[in-house]
């Protein structure tokens, strides 16, 4: 019995040492304990950011909180075009017993969503046009930060940078901070604040990518462009939004996208806060824009421009065309005058003196530096009102073959290295184009450099380097005298009677 309880004793402490030497070499735990508490997670002391970064991650949070109290989301409620039309119901009227559904009014409503941002106290809000320019009687509504909900009014719009003014009948509002994008650099880091797809307060990240961007979504000649260009995601539901700096200030109204799908695919745009302010200021005051004009056909310096006008470097717009009666006319601006600066700012693009100029009134003074000749001259310019629209021509206008020209006489000339032929304009085209030159472009070859500089069949050559032509010779000689590298600036009339600068450089 003795034995018996000994070898009893001696299995139950050999599986009570096993057990307990198994847990410890495979991490099973054989205890019988019934509420043992589980630990997640690793020991290890939390890591710790650099001070510098919690500065950042801590700049960005607040700013993100301060500015989205002033970005409003926008629902706008506008008719849909697309009934019956009256041809369609004259077809079926043949057939009495189909009958066309007409339907209800109600039903031919649809709404789209946008955004906005507070800029006063007592309600003005600064939004894009085309976020509200379609938008029934009382069919804009507004819903703040916080949730509330207002019926808008639709004060202004300025079809010609895509801003607009709408109102709400509210008080003590908290109003965003306006920046200066005048100050803007690429490579800051910027926030985009509005209700894309319908999510309202949301707030992307990026950086300033480019500045001075023309995207050619404004359809009239007359159409200010001079986006800022961001990477921070914006998609439909954020135009009129905010384009907000490190500061916390509004430096743009964020208004389209690059894409190619209708959804971000990694460019946005916003209307540079200056502007979009001068615009909002003359809405809110005049219930419209009262905007300066030079009066000229611009277009942006290249370097052959450059080299043909005796530039050292790519700089400035060439004055193609100077509007009769007109600001740029009075203070003796002339076509083929480069425009440098205006005010003391370098001009380098088109767009960006466009931009410029559309902040300023009629009646503004403002001080040109022209290059003519190899020479800087200053001239001041009183900006006057928009003329009639129409009385501008769009700029590197292409002009078609004629189907039924006539024959043109003589013996064209063919320079092949520019791609072009020259032959002489007959009298009763010279009369009826009211042409004192000879020298006609009666073929322009494709893909060379004549076509790709902008120059076209039936431009008639009327100055080449500052030098009237009047016969085909006049011009053979002036091509003659130029070796390859050289530059060339041609001034021609189109078939509108239109003259432009067409620079090139010679093979």
């Amino acid at each position: 019995m003795k034995n018996k309880f000994k070898l009893y004793l001696i299995i139950f402490v050999t599986i009570i040492v096993a057990s307990t030497l198994i847990s410890h070499l495979s991490g099973f735990d054989f205890s019988f304990a019934q509420n043992k508490k589980v630990k997640l997670g690793s020991n290890k002391k939390e890591l710790k950011a650099d001070a510098n970064l919690q500065n950042i991650n801590s700049l960005f949070t607040t700013v993100a909180k301060e500015a989205t109290q002033s970005v409003v989301s926008i629902i706008v409620t506008t008719k849909v075009k697309n009934s019956p039309t009256k041809e369609l119901e004259e077809y079926f009227h043949q057939f009495p017993e189909f009958k066309i559904p007409h339907p209800k009014e109600e039903d031919m409503k649809s709404q789209g969503s946008g955004s906005g941002v507070i800029v006063s106290e007592d309600g003005y809000i600064i939004t894009n046009n085309h976020v509200v320019e379609n938008a029934i009687e009382n069919g804009i509504e507004v819903v703040t930060n916080d949730s509330k909900r207002f019926k808008a009014k639709l004060i202004g719009t300025d079809p010609l940078t895509d801003v607009a003014v709408i109102k709400i009948e509210e008080k003590n509002l908290s109003v965003a901070a306006l920046g200066n994008s005048e100050n803007l650099q690429v490579g800051e880091w910027v926030l985009a604040i509005g209700s894309p797809l319908g999510l309202s307060s949301t707030v992307t990240a990026g950086i300033v990518s480019y500045i001075g961007r023309r995207i050619d979504i404004i359809n009239d000649s007359y159409g200010v462009e001079n986006f800022i260009q961001t990477d921070a995601a914006i998609n439909p539901g954020n135009s009129g939004g905010a384009l907000v700096n490190i500061y916390g200030e509004v430096i743009g109204i964020n208004t389209a996208i690059a894409t190619t799908n209708a959804r971000y695919q990694g460019y946005g745009f916003a209307i540079p806060i200056n502007l979009a302010k001068n615009v909002a200021e003359n809405l809110i005051e005049n219930g419209k824009v009262e905007r300066g004009y030079i009066g000229v056909q611009i277009q942006s310096i290249d370097e052959t421009i450059a080299k043909a006008s005796g530039l050292d470097k790519p700089e400035g717009v060439l004055v193609q065309d100077v509007l009769e009666n007109g600001a740029a006319k009075n203070a003796g601006i002339i076509s083929g005058d480069i425009i440098l600066s205006v005010d003391g700012k370098s001009v380098k693009s088109a767009n960006e003196l466009q931009a410029y100029v559309a902040s300023k009134r009629p009646g503004d003074i403002v001080e040109i530096k022209i290059w003519r000749d190899k020479n800087k001259i200053t001239k001041n310019v009183k900006l006057k009102a928009r003329e009639e629209k129409g009385t501008e021509i769009a700029l590197n206008q292409k002009n078609e073959n004629l189907d039924n020209a006539e024959e043109i006489s003589s013996k064209p000339i063919k320079f092949d290295k520019l791609g072009f032929t020259i032959s002489k304009l007959d009298l009763r085209l010279k009369n009826e184009r009211k042409s004192e030159s000879d020298v006609l472009v009666s073929e322009v070859t494709r893909f060379e450099e004549a076509e790709s500089r902008g120059l076209r069949v039936r431009d008639i050559i009327v100055e080449a380097d500052k030098n009237s032509i009047r016969t085909i010779n006049d011009f053979k000689k002036i091509i003659e005298s130029k070796k390859s590298g050289d530059a060339l600036m041609l001034r021609v009339k189109d078939e509108r009677n239109t003259t432009r600068y067409v620079a090139l450089e010679i093979p």
